[in-house]
């Protein structure tokens, strides 16, 4: 389980030294506070408080002795101390040249390659921010402009759940290729495709014609503070696909959520049980959900890849038609 725990780590789009995994490699802080152990253990001393979005350099990884947590990997971040890994995302920061050619009406998407960035009501950071948006999250581009007070570039991009419009320093975000976006294994018919979810493992599992292709942690549905939130058992289909989705729900204040730029989601219920990529956890293999199967990005957007309906790199969704068979059992 280590392993899989370490993809999310060492998964990214962009280039870095390959010799080097750690290379440029950060860390940011996804909850209210976490705090800095001498050594990796949760009975170890407690060196220092870190607050959400906190941002720290991650020098390597160390595997706890503890046996009663479920995720025993840990972040070491220099000769400061370690982190558990949980409530931390890995992140980069790699700035980008803004995209000049000519931006469709129906836009471009694009994914944050920056730890976290801050979308203005207007293109200057002397007006009021509407949201913050994160690393490898996904957004619709829909035209490129000039800072209002630097003449900078800006990219203006849309919030799908509210209709309204943003703005982003173009640097941070970088423009997805159709390359990157084609299908995976397209050869195979959908009849011979499955996803397998078990519960009790907290495994997502990728079958062509029941041979596994593709075997990644998750976390699903969850007791939280607001309830307790399962995710159905059944047989179901990946009805409805989207590369971005802001999900938002319930009192933020009571284990509600307001989230922008959810990437490759993949709905199985029409009640909004979904595959989809999560960057404001990073603790797989347990329940830690509203119900959805949440995966790290980069395996979120294997899988989005893979299944069917495909999505049209120019379209915001793909609904309806042959979806690929998902069985979700404990």
């Amino acid at each position: 389980m280590s392993g899989v725990g370490l993809a999310g780590l060492l998964a990214t789009p962009l280039n870095f030294d390959i010799d080097d995994p750690f290379d440029l490699q950060q860390g940011r802080v996804t909850v209210r506070t976490v705090w800095m152990h001498a050594s990796p253990s949760l009975d170890a001393e407690k060196v220092k408080l870190l607050q959400r979005d906190a941002l720290f350099n991650i020098a390597n990884t160390a595997v706890s002795e503890d046996t009663v947590i479920q995720n025993r990997i840990w972040y070491q971040i220099g000769n400061e101390g370690y982190v558990h890994s949980g409530n931390i995302q890995p992140v980069r920061t790699m700035l980008n040249q803004p995209y000049t050619g000519n931006i469709p009406i129906e836009g471009l998407l694009a994914e944050v390659t920056v730890p976290y960035s801050d979308a203005f009501e207007e293109p200057t950071t002397d007006s009021k921010v509407g949201y913050r948006i994160y690393y490898e999250t996904t957004h619709w581009i829909k035209a490129l402009v000039a800072g209002t007070t630097d003449g900078q570039p800006w990219y203006q991009i849309r919030d799908d759940k509210w209709d309204e419009l943003y703005y982003v320093r173009a640097e941070h975000l970088r423009i997805l290729t159709p390359e990157e976006l084609a299908p995976i294994s397209p050869e195979v018919s959908t009849r011979d495709k499955k996803i397998v979810v078990h519960l009790d493992q907290q495994l997502v599992i990728a079958y062509e014609m029941d041979i596994p292709v593709f075997v990644v942690s998750a976390s699903t549905g969850a007791i939280l503070r607001s309830g307790t939130y399962t995710t159905p058992q059944g047989n179901f289909t990946t009805f409805y696909k989207r590369p971005s989705r802001h999900m938002a729900a319930g009192d933020i204040a009571a284990s509600g959520f307001d989230l922008p730029g959810v990437p490759w989601v993949q709905y199985i219920t029409k009640s909004g049980i979904s595959f989809h990529g999560t960057y404001w956890h990073n603790d797989y293999g347990r329940p830690r959900s509203h119900g959805c199967i949440n995966l790290s990005i980069s395996s979120a957007k294997w899988l989005y890849r893979w299944s069917l309906p495909a999505v049209p790199t120019e379209k915001e969704f793909s609904y309806g038609g042959i979806g690929t068979k998902v069985e979700i059992t404990l």
